[in-house]
């Protein structure tokens, strides 16, 4: 055979040749498993973007119910601020209130002091000069202090009364009538408060309602042996019973509550007029 016709017989098969090659089946199975490849990346593309889809899903109910649960408490916390201005408006006309009460009790106590003071037509004036100098006394095993004007005489409750009684016990009468002796040499017409004293225990088992009426009652006891028993005139005297309103101690211990248990003689700077 020529050259020549070799070559055409090359070309005449070249197609044969080729398509032979696209329908191999080596070829086809080479480009099904690339296929297969693409589709399986696809498919795992699909489901990452599903479960995106999913998380972000979940990330916005949550935030939706955040910012639910955020107004929410926006609205419990304006309740809560309204209920409190509601609170502090009721309190204020409270204490606006008491104020208003404290300020007549002041005044009515005022008016009831200056009202006792006076016996018989007689009437307390101020001495300038004995305010100045209002001389103290000592009385032995007594606690005897000096508040502003006044001088304090404190007659230990413990040692004048059975405890929740208004009833003077043996040698009480004594101590007080030493002590009456005492005031008489120094302070002659001076006015003498009786003031009774209470601790903050309430009343149990006795006649009397409350400490105050208790502080009243034993108060009396020291004026009736007073007016009785001593040159201390009537006129001189006028009876204040505090209850646990004033104690000088804390109530806290037994102590304080036995200090705190007390008559006060307390002696003022003015004197009865005309004597």
């Amino acid at each position: 055979m020529c050259r020549s016709c070799g070559k055409a017989w090359l070309l005449a098969f070249a197609p044969f040749m080729f398509t032979g090659c696209a329908d191999n089946p080596l070829v086809l199975q080479s480009q099904l498993q690339s296929l297969q490849q693409q589709q399986a990346s696809l498919v795992q593309e699909n489901q990452e973007l599903r479960n995106r889809t999913v998380s972000m899903d979940r990330d916005n109910q949550e935030l939706e119910q955040l910012l639910a649960q955020q107004r929410q408490q926006g609205l419990v916390n304006e309740e809560q601020v309204a209920a409190l201005r509601d609170q502090l408006r009721g309190t204020t006309a409270q204490l606006t209130q008491v104020k208003q009460q404290s300020e007549k009790l002041t005044e009515k106590t005022r008016t009831m002091l200056t009202s006792v003071r006076r016996r018989a037509g007689t009437l307390i004036t101020a001495n300038n000069s004995l305010r100045q100098n209002l001389p103290g006394i000592d009385i032995p095993g007594l606690d005897v202090r000096r508040d502003g004007d006044v001088v304090r005489i404190e007659l230990p409750g413990d040692r004048l009364f059975q405890p929740g009684s208004a009833q003077l016990q043996p040698g009480a009468s004594e101590m007080i009538e030493s002590v009456a002796q005492e005031i008489l040499q120094i302070y002659p017409r001076h006015f003498v408060g009786i003031e009774g004293h209470t601790d903050n225990d309430p009343i149990r088992g006795t006649a009397w309602a409350n400490n105050h009426q208790l502080s009243v009652g034993r108060a009396m006891a020291v004026y009736n042996l007073l007016t009785s028993r001593t040159k201390i005139t009537p006129d001189q005297l006028f009876v204040v019973g505090h209850g646990a309103n004033h104690p000088v101690v804390s109530n806290a211990t037994p102590e304080g509550k036995a200090r705190n248990r007390r008559v006060e003689l307390v002696i003022y700077p003015e004197q009865v007029d005309g004597r």
